[in-house]
């Protein structure tokens, strides 16, 4: 498979996954009592409510081009955590949102390939479609969990600062709040210089493994020329 193919593999799920990801953490900040997300629009699964022309589309294919670690994401859901019943269950619930929704695709996608094997293969006609969607669940599969992990990094502004800025004393978590606007050179450089900190990925690509080869047995061969 070449990589323009993977490229067109990937794209639908990555969009899909990073569009749950922003729609869990409005509809769990509207659970809390934050309406922000509803009334502004963005609690829809609408993909076009959710894309960023820079963060979404230019710097993903500029990085790809480059040849750099591709970074980027979708415009993030805004939420007013002083709308929260309880602003730190809230906070804590909705930063945590986003990455169990993609938990959840990934371990989905994983499922939905087994079904689709019986399909296929009862189906003739609809062979090759299920072989093409399997190929985009098993991308589904890392991607979510790369994603969940990557958004648990103790990096301000990614989700899992916003739990972790609990367990500091309130004047070093202001500080370590306000590092935020620095954040995407901070994590940019940490990719970059292969730092330690990455081995934080190594579980979701444990677990994604154990995913993929539990259901590999059910997925069938590429239906195209290589």
């Amino acid at each position: 498979m070449d990589k323009v193919t993977n490229l067109i593999l990937i794209a639908p799920i990555l969009l899909f996954s990073m569009v749950a990801h922003e729609y869990a953490h409005g509809w769990v900040a509207y659970k809390n009592g934050d309406p922000t997300a509803y009334q502004l629009g963005r609690l829809t699964w609408n993909p076009l409510k959710h894309i960023d022309p820079v963060r979404t589309i230019v710097l993903p294919l500029v990085m790809a081009y480059l040849g750099l670690p591709i970074l980027g994401g979708a415009k993030p859901v805004p939420v007013q955590p002083r709308n929260f019943r309880n602003f730190k269950r809230g906070d804590i619930m909705v930063s945590l949102a986003g990455v169990t929704a993609n938990v959840l695709i990934a371990l989905l996608c994983a499922i939905v390939v087994v079904p689709l094997f019986f399909l296929g293969n009862s189906i003739e006609p609809l062979r090759k479609g299920t072989a093409v969607f399997q190929q985009m669940l098993i991308q589904g599969i890392w991607i979510n969990l790369i994603l969940a992990a990557f958004n648990l990094l103790p990096v301000p502004p990614l989700d899992g600062s916003h739990a972790a800025k609990y367990l500091l004393p309130p004047a070093w978590s202001l500080t370590y709040q306000r590092a935020g606007r620095y954040g995407f050179v901070i994590l940019y450089a940490l990719i970059l210089l292969r730092t330690p900190i990455l081995v934080w990925l190594f579980p979701a690509e444990l677990l994604a493994n154990n995913l993929i080869h539990g259901v590999e047995r059910f997925v069938m061969p590429w239906p195209f020329p290589a």
